[in-house]
């Protein structure tokens, strides 16, 4: 198992034309979002406007899913859909996006091979989880969104405060269990290959 523990004072923060886009992770380390040569991406962003228009991502498949607020987000030709805390829509990145609402939303992106999934996980103060892992995931990210909790892979842990988020790649025969130190909510991204 090889992880690192990334804070918040080490995330790039952009403006964009309806609000900001922090970036949290890119894969491979040395890729780069604009000129698009990553395997995935995470980030969070706020919309901070009534209608904004998704920047057209040819070769990128992505997945959104609300953290605070409620949009309703259209693809043109496709669907429409009302999205609030933690709904997740899917979509590619060159469909004609656009959405209505306020939020903060949390974003994967994926090319070629490389895909993933999101899941929010709200645990009490106290409680234990045991993350599942599946064969197949290359990498596992958790982000904390609230709270701070505790996360036990085999014999270390790992402390986490509100914001940090932990990477974990080269997962076989690893146990996850998180442990919250505090009302906890936290997005697992588990990415595939």
């Amino acid at each position: 198992m090889q992880y690192s523990i990334i804070t918040p004072n080490n995330f790039d923060t952009i403006k964009w034309s309806g609000g900001t886009s922090t970036e949290l992770l890119i894969y491979p380390p040395n890729s780069d979002y604009k000129q698009g040569n990553f395997d995935f991406r995470l980030s969070t962003a706020t919309v901070e406007v009534e209608k904004s228009n998704f920047t057209s991502l040819p070769g990128i498949s992505r997945k959104l899913m609300i953290l605070e607020g409620e949009i309703e987000i259209t693809h043109e030709n496709q669907y429409r859909k009302k999205l609030a805390k933690f709904d997740i829509d899917s979509f590619e990145g060159d469909w004609k996006t656009s959405s209505i609402g306020k939020c903060v939303d949390f974003n994967l992106m994926t090319r070629g091979n490389t895909n993933g999934e999101l899941t929010a996980i709200s645990i009490a103060a106290k409680e234990k989880v045991q993350c599942q892992i599946e064969d197949t995931i290359e990498h596992l990210v958790l982000y904390i969104l609230t709270g701070a909790v505790l996360v036990h892979t085999n014999e270390e842990i790992h402390r986490l405060p509100k914001g940090n988020l932990l990477v974990i790649h080269q997962l076989k025969d690893v146990k996850i269990k998180i442990e919250a130190k505090e009302d906890s909510e936290l997005i697992e991204s588990k990415i595939f290959k």
